[in-house]
C-alpha cells in the first residue's frame, strides 16, 4: 500500500510540475498578471495535494501539521529578518532542509507556502507565483536527492546542491518570469539581457544559501532527525 501511495504521490508531483507552470503562464498571458492572488492560491492548493495524499490512509496528526507550519514560519522569519540585505536570505536553506528531512511533498509545500506568506511583508505581485514555484521545486528536489538516498546526507553535497539549485533553478526561472512580466516583446536577446543583469544577484543569492546551509544544516538536520524518529513524523518513503 505504501508503494502504491508513494507512486501516486510522485505522479501528482509530476502533474504539479506541469499544472503549476501552466497556471502561472495562464496568469501572464490571459490575466495580464493582474489576478496574481488567484494564481498564487491556485499554486498553493496544487502544492498541498501531494502532501495531503500522504494521509489518504490515515488521519493526519496535529504534530505532523505543526512541524510543517513551524518550518514555514522559520523560513518566513529568516527571510524577513534579513530584509535589509538584498539576496542574502536563509529561506532557501530552510526549504532545502525541510525537503531533506521530511521528503519531497513537504519540501514542495514548505517552499510554496514560505514564498507566499513572506511576500505579505515584501509585497505581493505577479512575481509571487514564480517565486512559489521555484522555492517549491528546490524543496522537492532536495527531498528526492537526499531523503530518498540518491545523494549522501553530508554537508558538502548539501551545500553544493543549495548553491547550484539557487543559481540554476531559482535564477533561471525567476529571470524568465521577469522577462515575461516586464518585456512587451519577448525574444532571446531580451531574455539574455535579463540573465546577464541578474547574474550578480543570483551569485550572491547562491553564495548566501551555501553559507546558511553550512551554518544551519548540521544542527537542524540532527535535531529534526531526532524529532522525526521520536514521533514518527511524515514518512513519505
Amino acid at each position: 500500500m505504501r508503494t502504491k501511495l508513494n507512486k501516486r504521490g510522485t505522479v501528482i508531483l509530476l502533474l504539479n510540475l506541469l499544472a503549476i507552470p501552466l497556471a502561472i503562464l495562464f496568469g501572464v498571458f490571459f490575466l495580464n498578471d493582474r489576478q496574481f492572488y488567484f494564481i498564487s492560491v491556485t499554486v498553493l492548493i496544487l502544492a498541498m495535494m501531494p502532501f495531503f495524499l500522504l494521509f489518504e490512509q490515515r488521519k493526519p496528526q496535529a504534530k505532523e501539521l505543526i512541524v510543517i507550519a513551524v518550518m514555514c514560519a522559520i523560513g518566513v522569519a529568516g527571510r524577513v529578518a534579513f530584509f535589509m540585505l538584498p539576496q542574502v536570505k536563509p529561506i532557501l536553506a530552510i526549504i532545502i532542509i525541510s525537503g531533506i528531512i521530511f521528503g519531497k511533498e513537504s519540501g514542495f509545500l514548505v517552499g510554496t507556502m514560505s514564498a507566499f506568506v513572506s511576500n505579505f511583508f515584501f509585497g505581493q505581485g505577479p512575481w509571487t507565483p514564480w517565486q512559489m514555484f521555484c522555492m517549491g521545486l528546490i524543496g522537492m528536489l532536495a527531498g528526492i536527492l537526499f531523503k530518498e538516498g540518491r545523494l549522501p546526507r553530508k554537508i558538502m553535497p548539501i551545500c553544493i546542491y543549495g548553491g547550484l539549485a539557487t543559481l540554476i533553478i531559482y535564477g533561471a526561472i525567476i529571470n524568465l518570469g521577469s522577462t515575461l512580466m516586464w518585456s512587451q516583446d519577448f525574444n532571446w536577446q531580451i531574455l539574455l539581457s535579463f540573465y546577464l543583469t541578474g547574474l550578480p544577484f543570483d551569485l550572491v543569492h547562491a553564495g548566501s544559501t551555501v553559507l546558511f546551509l553550512f551554518i544551519l544544516a548540521p544542527t537542524m538536520i540532527e535535531k529534526l532527525e531526532r524529532i522525526q524518529l521520536k514521533y514518527g513524523l511524515i514518512e513519505s518513503e
